[in-house]
């Protein structure tokens, strides 16, 4: 099981990244002007100010030479984990239904938060059960989910949130308490918290551990998404 990292000028988080999938296998960084993915297994899409957000969060990411390799790679049915602004990468990318909005409280937020599996039968949640609680931190000023009604129930009815804050702890205003949602191939997930900072008893929790031993279990069974 190989995992790549994704490193964006900006990117904070990629070796944390790097270190949590390393304990599920092995794990490289990826430069972001590359267009190779060095036959990996699954991307990682961190979090960070992928270059400064000057333009919009992930906006200026998404035309990186390394995302056109991680379009194709998820196309052909790869695996892609987007991390905070990860996730906004990808949802500019539009390998991820939605948007990311400025936090309700127009200020960063910066705490541990439980959040409630929607669906575990992915391989990004397979580890877990429905409804089991993960606590896992967030991070983030722009991490409010948004989509159009309409979008939001075909969401839901098709099976694509993942992960939803749980009541009292939605740190940013994201419409249904939405924490993470997968594409429709169930092979590209993004999400707000940040699992890497929860894999080591030391920060006071391990349940991010769950998501980087899915992704290692559905790699290992080799059976399509």
């Amino acid at each position: 099981m190989k995992f790549g990292v994704i490193r964006f000028p900006g990117s904070c988080d990629e070796v944390d990244a790097q270190l949590a999938c390393q304990r599920a296998g092995e794990a490289v960084i990826l430069w972001h002007g590359d267009h190779d993915l060095q036959g990996v297994d699954a991307v990682v899409v961190p979090g960070g100010f992928s270059y400064g957000d000057y333009l919009r969060v992930g906006a200026i990411a998404r035309f990186a030479p390394v995302m056109e390799e991680v379009a194709e790679f998820a196309r052909e049915g790869g695996i892609v984990l987007g991390i905070c602004n990860g996730f906004q990468v990808l949802c500019e990318a539009r390998l991820l239904p939605g948007a990311l909005l400025p936090n309700t409280s127009l200020r960063f937020v910066f705490r541990q938060v439980k959040v409630e599996v929607v669906n575990a039968e992915t391989p990004f949640t397979r580890a877990c059960t429905d409804g089991q609680r993960l606590s896992i931190p967030v991070k983030h000023t722009t991490g409010r989910f948004y989509a159009p009604e309409h979008d939001l129930d075909r969401l839901e009815s098709d099976g694509q949130v993942l992960l939803r804050y749980a009541p009292g702890h939605n740190p940013n205003g994201s419409l249904r308490d939405i924490a993470g949602v997968c594409n429709e191939g169930r092979n590209v997930f993004g999400l707000m918290p940040h699992p890497e900072h929860a894999v080591d008893p030391l920060t006071g929790s391990t349940d991010g551990g769950k998501i980087f031993e899915s992704i290692r279990a559905h790699v290992a069974d080799g059976v399509p998404v």
